[in-house]
């Protein structure tokens, strides 16, 4: 029996885990597996330095707090035989949990000085590595200098993982698929096209469909051809095609789209059925402005919503400005420019209304749009509202699930980004709210992605983002 509990420890990996690791995500825990863990006293001494206040590293730091002690609760006896996670992770975790229960003095090199708290945590990887030397000992940190100094020491270090959707970007859902002219003759066996409603439809049937996605856009380079998958069943899927907004006549509050993308976006944003939009794409490829545009003319128009409300987070690219005074409007004024601006580009699209019919407009737009705090969101229900969540690339997966599950009957969500712009420390492209909506949300019938690619803001901003 002994001898098959010391190959089981040989087998499985002991991490050593970092309370950064902790703070971002208190479930880590759970997530390693068949493999053990352990938790040096500094890091308990750290969640514990962490704890008080109302920001997002705090409260996990107390969720933190108290996942271990609901798991060392009664076993204070064998904690030096570990704590299985089997029962409290549900299956999903099989190895066990290890609390320092004994002063470590390893010997670190000179330039290191042990009152630094990553330093002893460091101290204690060197000496389980010393006391298990034939098993893999790995330090799990999200702090890259902390694992670059235990690189140096010759000890094992990751960064976290579990909380990356993916690990390439460039592998993330773009909402659209170029198809070659083969692609008729692949799929075409039984060819079926009809026309409805001023629509095209067909339903192809081939290899191809079960790895299509409904609401993804379909097109073709040499002939223009564009339509959106509106069902896929097994080896069928039917597609429909597209409305042409980049025609004068279909001019959304006089904005029309300049490129395929821009297209696409406003296929589904003007869609009713469609609950949930995402728009990734760099600066100046229109996501806001043609957002607005559909939300207005959506509200104003149509009236199939109330009106919109705009929220975004409020991360500083610089120094912060410090407190705001005035109402919860008046302190989100100065995040909201790019609303602003996009409301001027949209005020001067009815060039004969003159100044006073403008600024007539201007009021009936601004009593439409309400700008609101992130902060204030938690037990809200939007009814029948048009939600634009922009900047969504800085909110974590927890955040925007908050956010999306706001959404009540007749509401439809819109998440703007561009994940190369992320202002938040802790978050990276593969771990970002932004990234983990678009990669959950695809295939659903309800909802809808597009990648925009090209930046319409001018040749000076075009330039600049391609040579700089």
């Amino acid at each position: 029996m002994a001898a098959r509990k010391s190959r089981r420890a040989q087998e499985t990996k002991l991490f050593v885990l970092d309370t950064n690791v902790l703070m971002h995500d208190p479930t880590s825990i759970f997530r390693f597996e068949e493999h053990d863990l352990f938790l040096p006293m500094m890091t308990l001494e750290e969640l514990d330095n962490n704890k008080k206040g109302m920001s997002e590293v705090a409260r996990n730091a107390r969720q933190t707090s108290r996942f271990i002690e609901e798991l060392i609760a009664g076993r204070e006896q064998n904690l030096n035989e570990g704590v299985s996670l089997e029962d409290a992770s549900k299956g999903q975790a099989g190895g066990h949990l290890f609390l320092q229960t004994e002063a470590i003095t390893s010997v670190l090199p000179s330039q290191l000085p042990m009152g630094k708290a990553d330093n002893q945590i460091l101290g204690v990887v060197h000496h389980l590595q010393q006391m298990q030397p034939k098993r893999q000992v790995i330090l799990v940190s999200k702090d890259i200098n902390m694992r670059i100094k235990a690189r140096a020491m010759g000890l094992a270090a990751e960064d976290y993982f579990n909380d990356k959707v993916l690990e390439d970007t460039d592998l993330l859902y773009t909402g659209m698929r170029e198809i070659e002219p083969t692609f008729w003759d692949t799929n075409g066996k039984d060819l079926q096209s009809w026309q409805e409603n001023g629509r095209s439809y067909w339903k192809i049937k081939g290899p191809d469909c079960p790895d299509l996605y409904t609401n993804q856009m379909l097109y073709q380079s040499v002939d223009g051809f564009a339509a959106r998958v509106i069902a896929v069943e097994g080896k069928q899927a039917t597609l429909e095609s597209l409305k042409d907004y980049s025609h004068g006549k279909n001019a959304i509050w006089g904005i029309t789209a300049r490129n395929r993308e821009q297209n696409f976006a406003l296929n589904l944003l003007m869609n009713p059925d469609i609950d949930f939009i995402s728009l990734l794409g760099q600066a100046g490829t229109g996501k806001t402005l043609l957002t607005l545009a559909a939300g207005l003319a959506q509200t104003l128009e149509s009236k199939i919503y109330t009106e919109i409300i705009m929220t975004r987070v409020t991360v500083p690219v610089g120094e912060d400005i410090g407190f705001l005074p005035g109402t919860e409007e008046e302190k989100m004024q100065p995040w909201m420019g790019a609303l602003e601006d996009n409301l001027d580009v949209l005020n001067q699209t009815d060039a004969e209304a003159g100044d006073w019919g403008r600024a007539a407009t201007r009021d009936l737009i601004r009593s439409r749009i309400k700008v609101k705090s992130l902060n204030f969101m938690r037990g809200r229900t939007f009814l029948n509202k048009f939600l634009i969540i922009d900047e969504a690339q800085n909110l974590t997966p927890k955040q925007m699930k908050t956010l999306i599950t706001r959404a009540g009957p007749g509401t439809k969500v819109v998440c703007l980004g561009n994940i190369s712009q992320i202002d938040t420390p802790y978050l990276t492209e593969g771990s970002s709210g932004l990234t983990f909506v678009v990669d959950r949300f695809k295939g659903w019938g309800h909802s809808g992605h597009i990648t925009l690619q090209r930046g319409e803001r001018s040749r000076l901003a075009d330039y600049a983002a391609e040579t700089l």
